[in-house]
């Protein structure tokens, strides 16, 4: 089986991902197993495993506001800590995966295409995209911008004029493993619609509200790319 080494093996995502059967052998590693802030620590686990692709799902994403008000941080784990990643996988000729955000698009105009010009909106997603840097100096790469949150919606309100492709872990798992293979820049998210549209779904009682300023109004990504190769 082919041997995934996987960051943030205890986050959110990764716990959707250990409950699907898949032919790959997924080693998911916490963050006081792997330091991604320590190349050390990084080689010492990488001679250790020997794997031939590295998932990168660690870093820091909530709360948004901890980009703002403690910059050090966001910069040394999603930026400094990827670009870690890359050059001990560039040494080692492996394969590395990283989620971006969809949050690196402007969010003014939507239906965002993989080469579209880049303008985050916030800290994260600077910091996003300053890992996001680093991978695509890297061709043995795959980097996902993706739109995704935990099922059930966790807030009691919902943006009804902000335009997302949100989906939730478990879908997106599932997308994950048909992509898992290629190469490049993948959007990767679900229908575009408002986040209060997207969250009543599951939650009838969920309250709105609306962005005032805060947030971009058309956050949503083409998935022309995606829906291609998982179709």
């Amino acid at each position: 089986m082919e041997k995934i080494l996987v960051t943030g093996g205890d986050g959110r995502f990764a716990s959707e991902l250990k409950k699907i059967k898949t032919k790959f052998q997924f080693i998911f590693l916490s963050k006081k197993q792997l330091n991604i802030c320590n190349l050390n620590s990084i080689f010492k686990v990488i001679k250790k495993y020997k794997p031939k692709t590295v998932l990168h799902l660690a870093g820091l994403s909530r709360p948004i506001e901890m980009h703002e008000k403690n910059i050090n941080k966001s910069i040394n784990l999603n930026i400094i800590g990827t670009a870690n990643l890359v050059a001990a996988c560039s040494e080692r000729k492996i394969k590395i995966i990283y989620f971006s955000t969809s949050y690196i698009y402007p969010g003014k105009k939507g239906n965002y295409k993989e080469n579209n010009s880049l303008l985050p909106w916030n800290n994260y997603g600077w910091s996003k995209l300053g890992g996001e840097c680093s991978v695509q100096m890297y061709k043995n790469s795959l980097i996902l911008r993706v739109c995704m949150t935990q099922k059930p919606f966790v807030h009691k309100a919902a943006y009804a004029n902000v335009k997302s492709n949100f989906i939730y872990h478990d879908e997106l798992a599932k997308i994950f493993l048909k992509i898992i293979n290629k190469k490049g820049i993948y959007n990767i998210g679900g229908k575009s619609q408002t986040i209060y549209n997207f969250a009543k779904k599951i939650n009838i009682n969920i309250k709105k509200k609306y962005s005032n300023g805060r947030f971009p109004l058309n956050q949503n990504m083409n998935l022309t790319k995606l829906n291609k190769v998982i179709k």
